[in-house]
């Protein structure tokens, strides 16, 4: 795959795009900032935009000159059509998993990385996170009651962290990845 960088003034978006895209350029311009360009604008060979709309406009929002651009030039119109549209829905085909995507975030908050460039909105961190929004109703320096029942079972290994502990003899062993 060649790829080169452009002006981005020689590049144009499809009049026809058919994905309405203005509520993720704020995402992109922020993921483009953090990370930078990790994926190309994908042009025709008269410089029109096949897929990477998004990233344009983020591209000029943030007042970048010269992007990187990979020219399609062995796709025929039919094909081009496709993938401007085949490109976008697969992403919506996928799906999260939610066992996975929070223990994911939450590392990434021990990493001191700011989960908010991601892309999610502040409702959908709390409901992925399991964090309810509440109105402080409580002290919070209150400490509640314990339990009646004891949630904890002989047997029962607790992973905290990097390591589990095990509640009858404390001994500590690392998990390792």
């Amino acid at each position: 795959m060649n790829i080169q960088m452009r002006n981005i003034n020689d590049i144009h978006p499809y009049e026809n795009n058919p994905r309405v895209n203005e509520k993720a350029v704020e995402s992109v311009t922020a993921s483009l900032k953090e990370f930078g360009w990790r994926q190309p604008i994908v042009v025709d060979k008269d410089g029109i935009i096949i897929v990477g709309h998004t990233r344009y406009k983020a591209a000029q929002k943030l007042g970048i000159e010269k992007v990187p651009v990979h020219v399609a030039k062995d796709l025929t119109e039919a094909q081009i059509k496709a993938y401007r549209i085949a490109d976008n829905q697969t992403a919506t085909i996928a799906d999260w998993d939610y066992e996975l995507l929070p223990i994911e975030l939450k590392e990434l908050q021990v990493m001191d990385f700011d989960i908010d460039l991601l892309g999610f909105d502040e409702d959908e961190l709390q409901k992925i996170l399991g964090e309810e929004i509440t109105e402080g109703l409580t002290d919070p320096d209150e400490v509640p009651e314990p339990p009646k029942v004891a949630i904890t079972k002989p047997g029962d290994i607790w992973l905290l962290g990097a390591h589990t502990i095990c509640p009858h003899c404390k001994e500590k062993n690392y998990v390792t990845k």
